[in-house]
């Protein structure tokens, strides 16, 4: 795997882990975090930061084994174009759902 590949991909591996860090101390509840802007937008930002790298990574090689790779860019682009209808309810189910597929996708790949 190219170099520049696997540096994105630590990318995005690095920004799950920073919004799981999120959550150390503070309990995994959309309650909580739909209250704490401070939060939300730290989440949003790492979203961003993944669906950046992916876009780069798909640019380099647009067959590589990541489920829903395209909806990654999708939601990217929807956080930083159409800010303003990013709704709690979309961004919690990333972050309860999606993202702990796709750190597993991320580190087999890594591992490969």
């Amino acid at each position: 795997m190219d170099n520049s590949i696997k540096t994105w991909l630590y990318d995005i591996l690095n920004s799950i882990n920073e919004i799981e860090s999120y959550f150390v101390e503070t309990p995994k509840m959309f309650e909580i975090y739909q209250n704490d802007l401070k939060t939300k937008r730290a989440i949003e930002r790492n979203i961003e930061i993944i669906g950046e790298a992916m876009i780069r990574i798909l640019k380099e090689n647009n067959s590589i084994e990541i489920s829903n790779s395209r909806k990654i860019v999708d939601v990217r682009n929807r956080i930083i174009h159409g800010y303003y209808s990013v709704s709690d309810d979309v961004i919690w189910g990333i972050v309860i759902k999606n993202l702990p597929v796709l750190k597993t996708e991320v580190s087999h790949l890594l591992n490969e």
